[in-house]
Formats: structure tokens, C-alpha cells, sequence
């Protein structure tokens, strides 16, 4: 596949597409069908999406991760003289969706350097009068402590985002991250555990907040581009602003086959997970977060390791590249970034700022195998 193709330069790519015939099949199936934007196929992807959730979830696919984010801000009327408080190690799209919405984005840190997630504390530490909601990400597929935060946000009368671009898949305490918050927002991006190259899930489980996604999805209008080419409708009514924020039939298309994939892949991540933490056991060098997650089952997105304070991170970078191993950073600081550098810079969080300047980020994918896992660390020890 194309992919593979683009990835050739490297023996262990960060990530690789877990796809075969079924992928392939599901599109032609789509190209053959006549009807490629929002449709049956879209239906389907959102009922088994509901179904892998279960808790009364209720699933609105659209066009990216972000896409969804922004719909959480405008469905639950964030605005203008609000708050939100977001974590301080994630990826920018949270704190740009929120100032997109004409609101504050206001950071919170992590936990600590053995838990990189939000942390409730600081969290309370940080709520004004002018916050409305908190928004929070199950960083790199280990869910965050969510009794504390949703108690938190009862209490105070919070709204609860979830950001589970890392963790479809994931439960804490026996139920699915993604059903805990007001809303839920699912990334379906190309390197996320469920792949359909650009794609998003908007989940909530309140009637009222998915019929106002649904009319934000699709520019407002009360029948559907199928309805019409069906003939069950003639026209529209537009019932409220929205946005074309749809997804098309291909990729939802490939959104149901990687779904039926999600829990067989998620093992095959843990399995690749247990074998990096044993291969990197005895390396110098580095700390290993989340390795206490007992209340939860995590969704292994990603494989992160913390670099000893003075080893030259761009240096180990360089080596791991010259050994045909990839690598990545999640994530800079936004305190780094020339549009945020100033109004985030006042907020305190100086565990994510460390964990920023010192994380690394290995490859991790369901078809990786253990002997790639092994020259990773191999290259790794090497590189330090």
C-alpha cells in the first residue's frame, strides 16, 4: 500500500496503517455504490461506534478530531467571558478549538512525572468564576482519573469534555472513556488507533447535545443530502447555524472495518507495550510513565519515555534516524508557540513544561512485533 511505500526509508516506522483486503474491499464497495458523500455507510460506522461504547453513548461522525472539538465548544455555548481549562501537555488543537470559540483557554499540569494526565488538583486550583468547562485528554491511551474530575465538575457545575483521540477502546474502572463528560470527541486521524486517515466521532449522551450536533454537522438543515436523493424529502429547513463538518462515505466505510479490528489491535499494543517495558528495564537514561494504571485499561496510543535531565534529545533523535528508527515528540510546549507564547506563559505548570522538554516518543502499532520492539531498544541504549 501507499504508506508502506512512503515509510520505506524507515525499518520501524512510528506508525504503520493496520490495513489489508478488507480496507481495500469497503472503499470499492463504496466507488461501486454511486454515493460517496454522508449515507448508509456513515449510519452503520456511528451505530457499531455507539454499540463499542455502550452507556447510553450516543455517536455523530464527522470530518476530523478537531471538527468535533469545535462542535463541543459551540453545542455547549462556550463563548466569549469563558474559561476552559485544558491540560498543558496535549496537542494544540485543544487550546486552539477553545480560542476559536472567542474563550480562554487556561492550562492545567500534569500529575506527575509518573502520570502525565491532568491533574485534578491543579485543576481546582485554576477554576474562576469565569470557568464553564474542563476539557480533558487520556494522554497516550491511559485514562485520567475520572472520578475526581467528574466529581469536580458536578460540584462546581462544569461541563466535562473528553478528548479520547487516544483512547477509543480504553475504560476506566470498567466503562469506556468517552462516556464519562458532557461530550466526546474521537480522532480518526491516520496514526490514531482506529485509522481512517482524516475522521472524527462527536459523543455525548444527552438527546439534547447530539440533536445540536447533528444540525452543527451539517450546516444546520433539517433533512439530509441522502434524505433528498432518496426522495423521501424535497427540500430543507435550517433550524440553526451550523457547519459542513461531515465525513464521507469512504471513510466511514473504513471507520466500521477498523472498528472490528479495535480490540484485537488494542491487545497487540499492549503486547508490544509489556515488551518495550521489559526490553527498556535496565537502560540508563530514561523513566517510564503510567506503569501503575490498575484501575484502567488503557488503549496503548503511543509509546512515551522521559529522557534524563542533560541527554541531548535531538541528538538521540538523529541517532535513532540514522539506524532507520522514527521517532516523534507528544508534545512541545504551547509556551513555545509564537501564537500562545505570551498568553499561556502565565499559567504555571512546570511538570508538563519538563515532560515537553524531555519526552520521546517510540514506535508502537498492532503489526510491530516484538524483534522491531527489541532494535528499538536496542538503538535506543545505543543512542544513550
Amino acid at each position: 500500500m501507499k504508506e508502506k511505500e512512503h515509510n520505506s526509508m524507515w525499518k520501524v516506522p512510528l506508525f504503520e496503517l493496520n490495513y489489508d483486503e478488507r480496507e481495500r474491499e469497503a472503499v470499492t464497495d463504496v466507488l461501486a455504490s454511486g454515493w460517496i458523500t454522508m449515507g448508509e455507510c456513515t449510519q452503520a460506522f456511528e451505530r457499531g461506534f455507539m454499540e463499542f461504547l455502550g452507556e447510553g453513548a450516543l455517536a455523530t461522525a464527522v470530518s476530523s478530531g478537531t471538527a468535533a472539538l469545535h462542535m463541543a465548544m459551540l453545542a455547549l455555548g462556550i463563548g466569549p467571558g469563558d474559561e476552559v481549562i485544558v491540560p498543558a501537555l496535549t496537542f494544540i488543537a485543544d487550546v486552539n478549538v477553545v480560542n476559536m470559540a472567542g474563550a480562554v483557554p487556561v492550562t492545567a499540569d500534569c500529575a506527575s512525572f509518573n502520570d502525565w494526565n491532568i491533574d485534578p488538583t491543579d485543576v481546582e486550583r485554576k477554576i474562576t468564576p469565569r470557568t464553564k468547562a474542563v476539557l480533558i485528554v487520556h494522554y497516550a491511551g491511559y485514562p485520567c482519573d475520572m472520578g475526581a474530575l467528574g466529581a469536580m465538575c458536578r460540584e462546581r457545575g462544569l461541563y466535562l469534555i473528553e478528548d479520547c483521540a487516544h483512547s477509543p477502546g480504553a475504560t476506566y474502572r470498567g466503562q469506556s472513556c468517552g462516556t464519562f463528560g458532557d461530550v466526546a470527541c474521537f480522532s480518526f486521524f491516520t496514526n490514531k488507533n482506529l485509522s481512517v486517515g482524516e475522521g472524527g466521532m462527536f459523543v455525548t449522551r444527552d438527546e439534547g447535545l447530539h440533536q445540536k450536533g447533528r444540525y452543527l454537522r451539517s450546516h444546520g438543515m433539517s433533512t439530509l443530502t441522502l434524505d433528498r436523493h432518496r426522495g423521501s424529502a424535497v427540500s430543507y429547513d435550517v433550524l440553526r447555524p451550523g457547519l459542513n463538518y461531515r465525513i464521507d462515505e469512504m471513510r466511514a466505510a473504513l471507520g466500521t472495518v477498523q472498528l472490528g479490528k479495535l480490540e484485537a489491535a488494542n491487545k497487540e499494543r499492549r503486547r508490544m507495550t509489556e515488551r518495550y517495558h521489559g526490553a527498556l528495564s535496565s537502560i540508563r537514561g530514561i523513566s517510564i510513565p503510567f506503569l501503575d494504571h490498575d484501575d484502567s485499561l488503557p488503549s496503548y496510543h503511543i509509546y512515551p519515555v522521559l529522557l534524563n535531565e542533560g541527554i541531548d534529545r535531538l541528538a538521540v533523535i538523529e541517532s535513532l534516524k540514522q539506524r532507520h528508527i522514527q521517532s516523534s515528540i507528544h508534545y512541545p510546549s504551547f509556551k513555545e508557540f509564537t501564537a500562545y507564547r505570551e498568553d499561556l506563559s502565565r499559567y504555571a505548570t512546570p511538570i508538563a513544561d519538563e515532560i515537553s522538554r524531555r519526552e520521546l516518543t517510540l514506535p508502537l502499532y498492532p503489526t510491530m512485533g516484538f524483534d522491531a520492539v527489541d532494535l528499538v531498544a536496542n538503538a535506543l541504549e545505543d543512542a544513550l
